[in-house]
């Protein structure tokens, strides 16, 4: 037994599919029997107050006339009238009742108390006015006797008044729901033989189909020969739920199923959702990113699998970044004794020839160790995402950092005309020395392939600050804008073959500005006809992050 339980908690615990199914069907079940109970409930309250209608005014008007009579004379009394109504009577003292705080309440307010007696039948409770004593009644359920003789008892009570008192009674039992009612001349709706049998003192009971009700008539004798006529009811039946309540309590349980199980679908969701931002990230190159695992179903393995992943690739690039920074540095000590040779070997001789040779060795040695450089910087930014280091960022003005790339740049092309285009000024949160060194390097390269003029414009929106670096060499072709993004790329074209350069600048740019949370994006320039490069940070600023 203990084997299959285990077998059991561990599928649960590891099938996702089972688990949703589960509480599928228990949302069912437990909606099923909400339903139930409230169906249950509702009837039991419209069953109450149905008593609670019909029991009021007759209770009422016992308590009346066993108030009026001695108190010798009371239990005499009602053993007759029990008699009469085939129902139990009975007076009680208010403290031998076991009644709650709220049932004593409503006693001593002179209400009414309606219970289910324990035979499943009816027990009414009504206390004597200004007396301790509690009138009960008990009866199995209501019959044709039962109103016949409530209604002699009525008509015994109206006929012992004059007529002024017989209508503040009639008033007075009007008010609990019952509908009682006297008039002067006979009921309209009975034919001449009831009429008959009113006028010989009986009591007619006259069915009511349309509405599952009844009404009683009786007459009552009045001064000089007058006669009056009592009518109580219509007296409707108990019904069942309505269609249309069912219909509500369906409805309501739809909703509450549809919820329930939105709610869990939504918890499915919301783990998918992020499963989803982790692997956002991670393609942002925040390699550091991992899924929270919650459980050991198939949604927790695939997280555990993905997270292991992140971290296989996190490590091989950070043996990749550690690798590529070690052999650069380790190109540095050749490179220093190569500078060191050449250096001797110009002092030792002064043949012009050979002064050539070594100035161009010299300017070799030169472009090798921009090269180290740049490869240094490349290694540098992929090691610090790889590592999860934070970005530290600052309010940065981006019309004053675009003026410094321009006054650090214009000298060293002077047949160049590097501009700023209009007067927008433009402010973006920013790690200040790399989005400077994104920005230098894009001008420089538009330098590299311009024919005359390069020009930065800055633009700035509710979403974004854009700074577009603009030249009018020959472009960059749309087939190949992927590539000039990529670490060591040289396009076979005559923007490549005129410029040279390392193939690293626009990858450095790349990582910058993913670092930033931006982009960096390549088109034509409809001004100028070359390429135009633009820069876009968010305008919020969502950069510092690892």
């Amino acid at each position: 037994m203990d084997a299959i339980s285990g077998l059991f908690r561990r599928l649960f615990a590891e099938s996702t599919f089972l688990r949703v199914y589960v509480l599928m069907a228990l949302a069912l079940v437990v909606t099923l029997l909400l339903m139930l109970a409230g169906f249950t409930l509702v009837d039991q309250v419209r069953r109450e107050h149905y008593r609670q209608q019909l029991a009021t005014a007759p209770m009422m008007m016992l308590a009346q006339r066993l108030s009026a009579l001695p108190a010798e004379e009371r239990r005499s009394w009602l053993t007759e009238q029990a008699e009469q109504l085939d129902i139990h009577l009975a007076l009680v003292s208010a403290e031998t009742l076991s009644l709650g705080y709220f049932g004593r309440e409503r006693l001593r307010e002179g209400q009414v108390l309606v219970d289910t007696s324990p035979s499943d039948g009816w027990q009414l409770r009504k206390r004597l006015p200004d007396d301790d004593t509690v009138l009960v009644a008990e009866l199995g359920g209501l019959n044709e006797r039962h109103l016949r003789g409530l209604t002699a008892i009525f008509v015994e009570w109206l006929s012992g008044a004059d007529e002024k008192k017989r209508l503040q009674r009639v008033e007075s039992l009007s008010q609990y729901d019952l509908e009682i009612q006297l008039d002067d001349s006979p009921p309209e709706d009975i034919d001449e033989r009831q009429l008959s049998r009113l006028d010989d003192g009986d009591i007619i009971i006259r069915l009511l189909p349309e509405r599952r009700g009844m009404s009683l008539y009786s007459r009552l004798p009045g001064e000089s020969a007058e006669h009056q006529w009592l009518q109580i009811g219509p007296v409707d039946a108990f019904e069942p739920m309505p269609l249309s309540l069912l219909l509500v309590l369906l409805l309501v349980m739809l909703v509450v199923l549809t919820g329930t199980i939105y709610l869990i679908i939504r918890s499915v969701e919301d783990r998918m959702a992020r499963l989803e931002q982790a692997a956002s990230r991670i393609a942002g190159g925040h390699l550091d990113t991992r899924v929270k695992v919650e459980s050991g179903d198939f949604l927790g393995r695939l997280g555990m699998a993905f997270n292991g992943m992140a971290s296989q690739v996190q490590s091989l690039l950070r043996a990749q970044q550690e690798m590529i920074r070690a052999v650069s540095h380790e190109l540095r000590t050749p490179v220093a004794r190569i500078r060191f040779a050449v250096q001797m070997v110009e002092d030792m001789s002064d043949d012009s020839a050979v002064q050539r040779q070594l100035k161009g060795i010299d300017n070799d040695i030169d472009e090798l160790d921009n090269l180290i450089d740049e490869i240094l910087t490349y290694a540098r930014l992929g090691s610090d995402q790889a590592h999860g280091i934070v970005l530290h960022t600052e309010l940065l003005d981006c019309r004053a950092m675009a003026e410094r790339v321009v006054e650090a740049l214009a000298g060293l092309h002077g047949h160049l005309t590097l501009s700023i285009a209009g007067d927008q000024e433009a402010e973006a949160v920013a790690e200040p020395r790399y989005l400077q060194r994104a920005l230098q390097n894009l001008v420089a390269n538009a330098c590299r392939h311009a024919s005359s003029r390069v020009v930065i414009r800055l633009q700035v929106d509710q979403r974004a600050v854009r700074i577009d670096v603009e030249d009018d060499g020959p472009g960059v072709p749309e087939a190949d804008r992927a590539e000039v993004f990529k670490p060591f790329a040289r396009l076979d074209d005559s923007r490549t073959r005129r410029s040279g350069g390392y193939g690293l600048g626009l990858s450095i740019v790349q990582k910058i500005m993913a670092w930033h949370g931006g982009s960096v994006l390549v088109d034509d320039s409809p001004e100028l006809g070359g390429a135009r490069f633009s820069l876009l940070l968010p305008v919020q600023g969502q950069v510092s992050r690892g």
